[in-house]
């Protein structure tokens, strides 16, 4: 039994709290850390069993190092905001404190979405003999797991890889994010890079798109092209791969609010002058939209995400789809969160359970499909998150 610290109180957090509270045998004390104690205080009071509750700013070293040194956690659960990453780690050095995380670095000022800054940090975990897990959320994470799982009993070489995410669901809101506004939309209006015979080709945002038919009856979708990390991760990994791509489904309405937004500056990530004061654009829309974690009661419908790996098994050509489907009003019911948080929460919590079982704890830096994917698969069927596999 373990102690963990999760440092952010968004909705992923809440999720994370809910799962680690439920798997007691592994997480015997928990600690909630935000910089707004009252969001820990509230996800507490919907657990079953007491936790604790911090303040802490994720963006200072010596803060997180002393609150790290007085609850002494085995491990921490990075959920904060992804440009609190290295302060967290360094952090998590200092401390003696292994670290996992579900969305690699960014830095504050310019969308770049690049795993060299925690690469970075390989030596230095791997002297302290501490493990840092990256990217163990949905996308990057779960996909990640389906793509080691299918590369480990399905196929010799993988040579196509298809990530598509599709949310078929429904808030009811003109327009907000499913998850901090401020990252999805610095995502989704960042240049496309997919990888292909050996590099990563850049396109203009959102330029390639096309219909994806999910299924169990989830629905058809536009998907549209664009950049996640776990192409560079995976493509690394599995140097075999001839062309990786990431699709994300988006309503029209979705596309056409963004576009105005976009067009008038509100996305901008440069600090202006107003009245005196500097804002950054997409930071004070962010203050505007919905706030993510309230979407929950109200959010109808499914998500479907998953990979199409092209390849070869015993000289054969073989295409295989591996996919989870989730439903929104069933992680609300269980969580009181909606799905896009469920999905990245649960796979956040097995990758802690992976780590405080030993089952992945090694000194160093990893990617998450560095490990053994099978015990992390057999743990989301058994924690809300099935999948299947169906050859094509």
């Amino acid at each position: 039994m373990s102690k963990v610290m999760i440092i952010g109180a968004g909705g992923v957090g809440g999720v994370v709290a809910h799962k680690c509270a439920q798997v007691a045998e592994v997480f015997d004390e928990i600690v909630i850390a935000s910089r707004t104690q009252s969001k820990c205080d509230a996800i507490a009071a919907q657990l079953s069993r007491p936790v604790t509750t911090a303040k802490v700013d994720a963006d200072n070293v010596p803060e997180l190092v002393e609150l790290l040194n007085i609850e002494k956690p085995e491990l921490v659960i990075n959920v904060a905001l992804p440009y609190q990453d290295l302060t967290i780690m360094d952090a998590c050095l200092e401390a003696g404190v292994h670290y996992m995380d579900t969305a690699n670095y960014e830095p504050l000022d310019t969308a770049k979405f690049e795993y060299k800054w925690q690469w970075a940090y390989q030596e230095k975990f791997e002297k302290a003999g501490l493990t840092a897990l990256l990217g163990s959320g949905f996308d990057p994470g779960a996909t990640n797991m389906f793509t080691a799982y299918i590369a480990k009993h399905y196929l010799d070489e993988i040579h196509y890889l298809d990530i598509i995410d599709v949310n078929g669901g429904d808030h009811g809101h003109p327009f907000a994010t499913n998850f901090n506004p401020e990252i999805n939309i610095r995502e989704v209006s960042a240049e496309c890079r997919h990888w292909e015979n050996g590099e990563f080709v850049t396109t203009q945002p959102m330029s390639e798109s096309k219909q994806f038919e999910c299924p169990e009856g989830v629905g058809t979708y536009h998907i549209y092209r664009m950049y996640h990390e776990e192409l560079e991760s995976l493509t690394k990994h599995y140097p075999t791969i001839k062309k990786a791509q990431f699709w994300m489904s988006f309503s029209e309405n979705y596309l056409k609010h963004l576009e105005v937004l976009v067009n008038v500056g509100m996305t901008g990530i440069e600090p202006i002058e107003f009245e005196g004061k500097e804002i950054v654009p997409l930071q004070f829309l962010k203050a505007l939209l919905p706030e993510p974690s309230t979407l929950g009661p109200r959010t109808k419908g499914k998500t479907c995400i998953g990979c199409i790996v092209k390849g070869l098994k015993d000289g054969e050509e073989k295409t295989y789809y591996i996919y989870n489907i989730c439903d929104h009003q069933e992680c609300y019911q269980e969580v009181q969160s909606q799905a896009i948080s469920y999905t990245t929460g649960v796979p956040a919590m097995i990758g802690a359970k992976m780590i405080l079982e030993n089952k992945w704890k090694k000194p160093g830096v990893w990617n998450i499909e560095q490990l053994d994917p099978d015990p992390f698969m057999e743990d989301m069927n058994k924690y809300g998150l099935p999948w299947k596999v169906v050859e094509l």
